[in-house]
């Protein structure tokens, strides 16, 4: 069966893999979408599916038939990094990295629908990914300063932009600790 991952056709087995999260990573070499707790409760393997966040573990690979799926390794643009990627790095939204692609997939989705969030709805939109790391308000700050216009925080995250690896942009484009 086909799917369009990250805007390129691309054929997966679901006999091979029953989860849409094990044909990205077992049959694809997605690794963004992480393996958390298998049950939809931590957010790690977020990903959207036709433009909606799912939780990718419980997503059946069969079901999705034709679908467009995009992975945090779709959210950059070659090198340069999405305004979201950006202002993680600016604002020190990523400890571990392990939350980091649900959370960025997440922060993007919102963006999307509501430009300008309250604090609330930053909450809100954001309770589907869990943080070990606790680095909750500096994702609400990396959020909100998207919002309000400031989305790079200057040099440092442009200097990860420009080179797509510097100061934690290679876990931030390639997806975090696989």
């Amino acid at each position: 069966m086909q799917l369009t991952v990250n805007g390129t056709p691309r054929d997966v087995d679901p006999s091979r893999s029953p989860t849409l999260l094990a044909a990205l990573r077992d049959q694809l070499g997605l690794t963004g979408a992480k393996l958390g707790c298998d049950h939809g409760e931590c957010g790690a393997c977020t990903v959207r599916l036709d433009g909606d966040l799912v939780y990718a573990c419980l997503t059946l690979t069969a079901a999705v038939e034709g679908a467009q799926v995009q992975t945090v390794e779709g959210l950059a643009d070659g090198t340069t990094l999405h305004p979201v990627q950006q202002a993680f790095i600016a604002h020190d939204a990523a400890q571990c990295g392990y939350c980091t692609p649900g959370q960025l997939l997440a922060a993007t989705a919102l963006l999307e629908k509501n430009p300008h969030p309250t604090d609330d709805e930053i909450r809100a939109a954001m309770s589907g990914n869990l943080c070990r790391c606790g680095t909750y308000p500096k994702i609400i700050t990396a959020i909100r300063a998207i919002s309000d216009g400031a989305a790079a925080g200057g040099a440092a995250a442009g200097g990860a932009a420009a080179g797509g690896a510097a100061a934690g942009g290679a876990a931030l484009s390639a997806g975090g600790a696989s």
